[in-house]
C-alpha cells in the first residue's frame, strides 16, 4: 500500500498560487534603484563587506532583461520550521525551469551542515510536486548549523565548484540571512560565480522592516493559534471555571501574541515589549493579572484567557536584573554552590550575595524555577526557554489570591487555572492562501535574482495588503538591513530584529481595546485556516499586516 494522504493534502495539491504579474509573463526583468546604506555602523559593515556594500535595492518588472540560460541552482532551508518552506523551492523550481527547461535545482539536506558537507539530491518536479501546498520541512528537512568558520566557507565554496552552482537559495530568518551575506560577501571575494539569495522566513514576525512586510509563515502560525485560543475561549465560557493561561511563540519578539489578541480578544495578552518600555516589575504583572482576575470574579466570570509570549521574563525589569546578577555568582562560585548538599543551602547561600531586591524576587519563584535559574546552557547562559512563563504566573497569582482571601478581600474568586503552551502547532501547519502564494511568489523571485547574477540579497514581495497580482517583487541587499551587536561578547552583524512598535497601530488598536476586553466575554473564534471560499475569509492577511499598511 503506497503512502496515503489525507483528502484535505490532494486537494490542496491542486491549488496553483497566486503571483504578482510582473513575474507571470514570459520576460522578466530588473529595475535598480539607488544604491543602500545600513541605518547605523556603516563604516563598520563597509569594512566587513566591502564587495556587497552599497548595492541597489531592485525590483522584478515585466519586460526584457533575464537571459534565459540552464542554471544550477542550490536551496537549503535552515533554522525552524515556518508553513510555506515548500512553496518557497516549488517556486525557486518553477521560475528556472520556465526560463529554461534544462536548468536544474538541488536540495542540500539538513540544512547549513549539507552544504558544508556536501550532502543534497537533485529536486524533480515529480519529487517537488508532492510536497506543493504543505506545511513542514521534509522534503529536504532543516538544521541550526551556520556557516562562519574559514574551513566551512571554503567547504562551501568547494562544493559549488564540483557542482557547477550558479546560485544558492537560504531560507531562513534573520540570523540565516545575515549568515548568506557573509557568504555571498566570502565567494565574491574567492572570486567564486555562486550568487547567494537569502528569503525571510520566521513564525515569530520579527524579521521585517520598509523593504520586506512580512516574514513567511507568521500568518499561518498566527491563525493556527488563534483557532485553537478561540476553542480553549470557547470552552472558558462553556465550563465557566478555568482560568486558561496560553504560553506562544515568540522569545525575542511578541508580534505573535498581539496578533492572536487582535484575532480572539483574550481577558488579558501581556507584551513584552511594553513591559520593557515601563521597567514593569514581575510583582506588578502579577497584580495587574490579579486585578482583572477579581474585578471578572465580582462580576460573576470566575474564567478567562491570558496569553503570554514565550520571551516574556527576560523583560521584566526586576527578573532581568536577578538573572544578570545569578549569572555574575554563579561564574565566580558555580562549582561552589552546586556542591552544596540541598537546595535550601544554596538558597541560603545565594541570600547572602544577591542584592536585597534580588533576593526577595528570587524568594518568591517556585523551586523549580528557582532550580532553573542556577543551570547553564551549552552557550553558559540561562536557559531561560525552560522557565515556563505561564506555570509561574499562576502560582504566583494563586499565592496573591490566597494571601487577599487570608485578609478577607477577593471572596468571590474562585480560581482554577490551567497552562497551554502553542508553538510546535503552528511551525509546520498547512499553509493559508496568504503564505502559500506568499512564499511561492519568494522562491519565484529568489530565482530571478539568481538569473540576474545578483548576490548577498534577500528576496521581498511588497504591497501585501492587495490582490496578489498588485503585489510587487524584488530584492533588498543584506548589508542594508545590518546593524552591530554584542553576540557572546562580541560586535557581530547582524540584521536587527524588529520588535513590536508600541507607536505602531498593530499595538494601539489593542491598547485601546483592551480593558473592555479583559472584563466582558468578548471574545472571537477565528476557527480553522479556511482554504476554500469567500476571498475575504480565505485570502485575508493578517491583522497585524492590515493595520500596518492602513
Amino acid at each position: 500500500m503506497g503512502l496515503q494522504i489525507s483528502p484535505l493534502q490532494q486537494a490542496r495539491a491542486g491549488y496553483r498560487p497566486n503571483l504578482p504579474k510582473a513575474l507571470r509573463g514570459g520576460s522578466i526583468g530588473v529595475a535598480f534603484g539607488a544604491p543602500t546604506e545600513p541605518a547605523s555602523d556603516r563604516e563598520e559593515i563597509r569594512r566587513l563587506f566591502p564587495n556587497t556594500y552599497g548595492q541597489p535595492a531592485v525590483t522584478l518588472v515585466a519586460g526584457d532583461g533575464l537571459q534565459a540560460a540552464p542554471l544550477k541552482v542550490g536551496v537549503v532551508l535552515s533554522g525552524g520550521q515556518a508553513p510555506g518552506g515548500h512553496n518557497v523551492i516549488a517556486g525557486v523550481l518553477d521560475a528556472l525551469k520556465a526560463a529554461h527547461p534544462e536548468s536544474r535545482l538541488f536540495g542540500f539536506l539538513k540544512g547549513p551542515a549539507g552544504i558544508i558537507k556536501g550532502k543534497g539530491r537533485e529536486l524533480t518536479p515529480e519529487l517537488v510536486d508532492a510536497y506543493r501546498n504543505t506545511g513542514g520541512f521534509d522534503m529536504i528537512m532543516s538544521g541550526r548549523d551556520k556557516i562562519e568558520k574559514p574551513e566551512e566557507l571554503a567547504a562551501c565554496k568547494k562544493h559549488f565548484a564540483e557542482m557547477g552552482l550558479d546560485g544558492l537559495v537560504i531560507i531562513g530568518g534573520d540570523d540565516s540571512n545575515t549568515n548568506a551575506a557573509v557568504l555571498a560577501e566570502y565567494l565574491k571575494t574567492e572570486g567564486c560565480p555562486t550568487c547567494v539569495v537569502g528569503v525571510p522566513k520566521t513564525i515569530d514576525g520579527d524579521m521585517k522592516n520598509e523593504q520586506i512586510e512580512a516574514s513567511f509563515g507568521f500568518d499561518t502560525a498566527a491563525k493556527t493559534y488563534s483557532e485553537l485560543i478561540g476553542n480553549i475561549a470557547r470552552d472558558a465560557t462553556s465550563a465557566v471555571k478555568y482560568w486558561h493561561f496560553v504560553r506562544l511563540m515568540g522569545r525575542a519578539a511578541s508580534h505573535v501574541t498581539l496578533e492572536c489578541a487582535l484575532q480572539t480578544h483574550p481577558n488579558i495578552a501581556l507584551i513584552s515589549e511594553e513591559a520593557q518600555a515601563r521597567g514593569t516589575t514581575l510583582e506588578q504583572i502579577v497584580n495587574y493579572i490579579v486585578e482583572v482576575v477579581v474585578r471578572r470574579a465580582e462580576a460573576g466570570r470566575n474564567y478567562g484567557v491570558v496569553l503570554v509570549p514565550e520571551g516574556l521574563v527576560e523583560f521584566i525589569s526586576d527578573f532581568r536584573v536577578l538573572i544578570d546578577e545569578v549569572s555574575a555568582i554563579l561564574g565566580a562560585d558555580e562549582r561552589y554552590i552546586h556542591g552544596l548538599p540541598d537546595h535550601s543551602e544554596r538558597l541560603q547561600y545565594l541570600n547572602t550575595r544577591l542584592t536585597a531586591e534580588s533576593a526577595r524576587v528570587y524568594g518568591t519563584l517556585p523551586r523549580d524555577i528557582q532550580e532553573v535559574l542556577l543551570r547553564r546552557d551549552s552557550h553558559g547562559n540561562v536557559p531561560l526557554s525552560q522557565v515556563e512563563t505561564e506555570r509561574l504566573l499562576i502560582d504566583l497569582v494563586s499565592d496573591r489570591i490566597r494571601l487577599l482571601q487570608s485578609r478577607g478581600q477577593a471572596e468571590a474568586v474562585k480560581f482554577s487555572a490551567l497552562s497551554h503552551f502553542f508553538g510546535y502547532e503552528g511551525r509546520c501547519a498547512a499553509p493559508s492562501n496568504f503564505d502559500a502564494d506568499y512564499t511561492y511568489s519568494l522562491g519565484f523571485a529568489a530565482a530571478q535574482l539568481v538569473r540576474a547574477r545578483l548576490t548577498g540579497y534577500t528576496a521581498n514581495v511588497r504591497n501585501m495588503t492587495k490582490p496578489a497580482d498588485e503585489w510587487v517583487a524584488g530584492g533588498t541587499p543584506v548589508t542594508m538591513m545590518l546593524n552591530l551587536e554584542r553576540r557572546k561578547g562580541v560586535l557581530t552583524p547582524v540584521i536587527k530584529k524588529a520588535l513590536v512598535d508600541l507607536g505602531g497601530r498593530p499595538f494601539t488598536e489593542f491598547a485601546e481595546r483592551r480593558d473592555r476586553w479583559a472584563i466582558g466575554d468578548e471574545y472571537v473564534f477565528p476557527g480553522p485556516i479556511q482554504y476554500f471560499g469567500p476571498s475575504e475569509v480565505c485570502d485575508a492577511p493578517s491583522i497585524t499586516l492590515a493595520l500596518e499598511k492602513a
